[in-house]
């Protein structure tokens, strides 16, 4: 029963749904939980020491610093700065630069939640195929979240679970990171016409952008600042998080109440019920003939030549949170650079399809509700080669490591 539940789960992540209901990804990990806990697959005390509190703190902590960026109007001030750039191909680049900066440091989710309706809608008024931009916000926001262990949601868990620290984590995935996206920058280089062929400004002001609170502004600043310098010290990730998160709720102008809707939450109950699901599996014995399973036909696991398809494959089957939970404790004795190369292919893989991704599927999302309809073909014809040229980065970094 314990398979039925876990393929159960896994193939409605994979799906998005399960049908005949309305339950999106969150919803489809928290019911596999309950499937588990229900019939006995795992009981109540196992599941709660199944749950990685330090991962779940450094995900709520900075959702909180997210949180504080966004209503400051940063993201605006930033999107602001992307739209005066000018020449439709320096606002190409400046979209690249700008989304995947703020998405190595703050949530990527968030960034492309802010930050596509106003360049998309810059964009539109300016006469330009709207498209090359669109997926130009997706893409960067995956690939720049890769370059911190709190870029994105599967960087954290990684990074808690394998002791990763911060410095020598961007260190590791610097130049795969800023390869691709010289990468993606080239692959949607000819899709951007020279000159406008609008006689519009090209973008003189990010449309719908809300004015940046000076006073906010430099609070979101000096906090995600000392929010950095704070991973960079010996202390716990976790309590840097959570005391970044404290002194966001810890305002005179906003009620903890309003702050704290603006969290994630379905991504949190998303992490809590795949905590259970892959204990449950591993308790069941199925992920160790798994892994044994691979061991006899000559797998090794945690070599590049195998983990990166591996990753490559599983993410782009489930989405990269999934994908990891599930390679994580196959991986045991996992080495820091491991760690790093399965954040980078995780990551990177989310490039490969629209729902590789939940930053994919909301610049889709968004999109839409501008008018602008991404389809699956023209994702994938810059999803596949960003990917692949991606993953030549991650094996190309290696090679130079090695030597």
């Amino acid at each position: 029963m314990t398979i039925v539940w876990f393929v159960a789960t896994y193939v409605g992540l994979a799906l998005g749904r399960w049908p005949g209901l309305r339950l999106d990804r969150s919803g489809i990990a928290i019911l596999g939980a309950v499937l588990m806990l229900a019939t006995g697959r795992i009981d109540l005390e196992d599941a709660r020491a199944a749950l990685d509190l330090p991962t779940l703190a450094v995900l709520f902590g900075m959702m909180l610093v997210s949180v504080q960026c966004e209503t400051s109007g940063l993201y605006d001030l930033v999107a602001e700065w992307i739209v005066r750039l000018g020449r439709p191909r320096a606002l190409l680049v400046g979209t690249v630069v700008g989304v995947a900066a703020l998405s190595a440091v703050l949530t990527n989710d968030v960034t492309c939640l802010a930050l596509t309706p106003l360049i998309g809608r810059a964009v539109l008024r300016a006469g330009l195929p709207p498209i090359p931009f669109l997926l130009a916000i997706a893409c960067a926001s995956n690939l720049g979240s890769a370059l911190t262990p709190i870029g994105n949601p599967q960087n954290i868990l990684i990074a808690q679970r394998l002791g990763l620290r911060f410095g020598p984590f961007v260190a590791a995935c610097a130049i795969p990171v800023v390869l691709s996206l010289a990468a993606l920058v080239a692959v949607l280089w000819r899709d951007v016409p020279r000159e406008r062929s609008s006689a519009t400004a090209p973008g003189a002001t990010a449309v719908g952008a809300r004015t940046p609170d000076p006073a906010q502004l430099r609070k979101a600043i000096v906090l995600v600042a000392a929010t950095l310098i704070g991973f960079l010290t010996p202390a716990p990730a976790a309590l840097v998080a959570l005391a970044a998160g404290g002194l966001v709720l810890a305002s005179r102008r906003f009620q903890s109440r309003d702050r704290l809707e603006l969290v994630d939450w379905p991504l949190l109950m998303m992490f809590v019920g795949l905590f259970v699901v892959v204990a449950a599996f591993e308790r069941s014995g199925a992920l160790a003939t798994l892994g044994n399973a691979a061991g006899e036909a000559g797998l090794d696991l945690p070599a590049p030549a195998v983990l990166l398809p591996a990753t490559l494959v599983l993410s782009a089957l489930v989405s990269n949170v999934p994908a990891v939970m599930l390679l994580l404790p196959l991986l045991p004795g996992a080495t820091a650079t491991t760690g790093h190369e399965l954040a980078l292919a995780s990551t990177f893989a989310g490039n490969l399809l629209p729902v590789g991704s939940i930053a994919n599927l909301i610049v889709v999302e968004q999109a839409a509700r501008l008018g602008v309809r991404v389809r699956f073909l023209a994702y994938v014809r810059v999803g596949i080669p960003v990917t692949a040229l991606s993953f030549l980065a991650i094996a190309a970094s290696r090679l130079l490591a090695v030597g």
